[in-house]
């Protein structure tokens, strides 16, 4: 979604912040463990069941996609 102008309507800027599309199914997230060892991980998510499916380092393939 595009940014809209600083004179753009309430609606506009409701919509920019707030309203997001929300998926079903695996959704690949970037995560920080800061409770832990505080590093941040990739995560593939299932958004319908909270399964995870998959992890890896910042900047390393998740196991499944293609090299």
């Amino acid at each position: 979604m595009v940014r809209p102008p600083a004179d753009a309507s309430e609606a506009a800027w409701v919509a920019f912040v707030y309203l997001r599309d929300n998926p079903a199914g695996p959704h690949d997230e970037l995560w920080h463990h800061s409770a832990g060892c505080r590093q941040w991980f990739r995560l593939r998510r299932d958004t319908r069941t909270h399964a995870i499916l998959a992890n890896a380092r910042p900047g390393a393939p998740l196991p499944g996609d293609e090299a």
